[in-house]
């Protein structure tokens, strides 16, 4: 059997980190994620992913995380159900995450916060840090790669 996910996404709100009674951090948060494909309107739909983390993770992630950050969540499906207090049976799904990605810079995180436009971030930087070429030496020179260089 496997139980697998990974999802690429932005956080909906910031995360809260909450403890159980024995200590343990919990943070819950929600992770949207747009689909592939438009749907007949020509528009993506988007999902919005309820997924957990624990402990110490939960912490890391929270501390350097914001409403709108790019993240990347690696973990399982697990679905539960209760009766509320209606006396109805409330089904739930959710991702428990044990492994997550930062998927943009820590500059970027920041602008975020302190609610700088992200787009005004890379102006403002000196020589333009956050703009570099990734396939630039260096030296910036371009790296020249011919398809036999290659492994596949």
């Amino acid at each position: 059997m496997m139980n697998h996910v990974v999802l690429v996404g932005r956080l909906c709100q910031d995360v809260e980190v909450k403890h159980t009674e024995s200590g343990v951090a919990l943070a819950r948060f929600n992770v949207a994620v747009t689909r592939n494909f438009k749907n007949s309107q020509g528009e993506r739909d988007t999902d919005f992913v309820n997924c957990l983390l624990w402990r110490k993770s939960a912490e890391i992630f929270a501390q350097h995380t914001c409403k709108g950050s790019l993240v990347g969540i690696s973990g399982q499906v697990r679905t539960h159900n209760y009766e509320n207090k209606e006396g109805q049976k409330v089904y739930v799904t959710e991702i428990a995450a044990d492994d997550f990605s930062f998927l943009e810079s820590k500059a970027i995180t920041e602008s975020r916060r302190s609610g700088t436009p992200v787009g005004a971030l890379a102006s403002s930087m000196d020589n333009g840090a956050m703009l570099v070429d990734p396939l630039a030496t260096n030296n910036g020179q371009a790296i020249d790669i011919s398809d036999d260089d290659l492994p596949f």
